[in-house]
């Protein structure tokens, strides 16, 4: 769990904290803190009470976003930070369009996994 700074959390338009997932999916915190743990999902220390949250993004229909996993764990493996991983999902990319965010959103996974292999080249 990683603290960042002001750039990054400017970039990622909404948080939740884990109660709030653990809502939307209808598990416990500790199934949450479990998936944070694992890699399935990216959580910083945010706001005046450093309260653990994960970008809205990554959430949707009452499950994590399809192949978030698979492109946390190849951003981890090319050295990437949680902070860097956040940048780079939110940070608009032309050729998408929008952010990788928004493309593993709309179900478009594949496109950002060939963009997350070709950062290790």
């Amino acid at each position: 769990m990683t603290e960042i700074d002001a750039k990054i959390d400017a970039l990622v338009p909404d948080w939740l904290t884990l109660p709030d997932i653990a809502e939307e999916l209808d598990v416990e915190v500790t199934r949450v803190r479990q998936l944070v743990k694992e890699g399935q999902l990216i959580a910083v220390r945010r706001g005046e009470n450093r309260v653990l949250q994960v970008p809205a993004a990554f959430i949707g229909d009452g499950k994590i976003v399809k192949g978030l996993g698979g492109t946390l764990t190849l951003l981890r493996d090319d050295g990437f930070s949680d902070a860097e991983m956040l940048e780079w999902l939110f940070t608009p990319d032309d050729s998408l369009p929008g952010t990788p965010a928004d493309a593993l959103r709309n179900n478009r996974g594949t496109e950002v996994k060939r963009r997350a292999q070709a950062l290790a080249v």
